[in-house]
Order: C-alpha cells, then structure tokens, then sequence
C-alpha cells in the first residue's frame, strides 16, 4: 500500500468523524469542533493528493491548504465569538427549538 492512499485512508476516518460529530452534536461547540475536524481531515486529503511520482509535491494544492488554514482559524475566531454572544444573550450554547404552544 503506498503512502499516499495510507494518507487518504486516515483523512476519510477524521472526515468522517467529523461528519459524525456534526449530525450527532447537540451544543455547538461541539459542532464547531466537528467542522474543524471535518476541515482538517479535507486538508489532510489535499496534501495526500498532492504528490507527483519521482519528484517535488504540487505546490497549488500546498497553498490551497495554507490559504484553508487561514481562513479556517478566522471563521473559528469568529464562530468563537458568536457562540459566546449566544451565550451571553440567552444562557446556553443549545440551538434546539423551542416549543410554542401559543
């Protein structure tokens, strides 16, 4: 087995786990921490792929990760801060809906 399919193989399983914390998750930190998981194993599955036989890696998909990286730690910073807001506003860190019996 080479070390490229080893590699996609281990970004399918925290892709899927981060698929699987997303649907199951009911506080949305947890969710939060799933999307990134889910991130991470999609940058691991770029790089993975990124390989040419006999030579240097590809350095569009390099970037492509690089540049995900960034803008994952933002909209985390920023999910981050919203969550917060949520919290402050209503006391928990739920979105369940709410039963109206109006």
């Amino acid at each position: 087995m080479s070390q490229a399919a080893i590699y996609a193989m281990a970004a399918a399983a925290v892709i899927g786990a981060g698929v699987y914390g997303l649907l199951v998750a009911g506080h949305l930190l947890r969710k939060l921490l799933a999307i990134n998981l889910l991130g991470s194993g999609v940058f691991l599955l770029l790089v993975a792929l990124a390989g040419r036989s006999g030579g240097a890696p590809d350095p569009v998909p390099q970037a492509l990760v690089i540049t995900g990286i960034v803008v994952a730690v933002s909209m985390t910073a920023f999910a981050l801060a919203l969550l917060d807001r949520l919290f402050r506003e209503t006391g928990q860190a739920r979105m369940d809906v709410a039963d109206d019996d109006d």
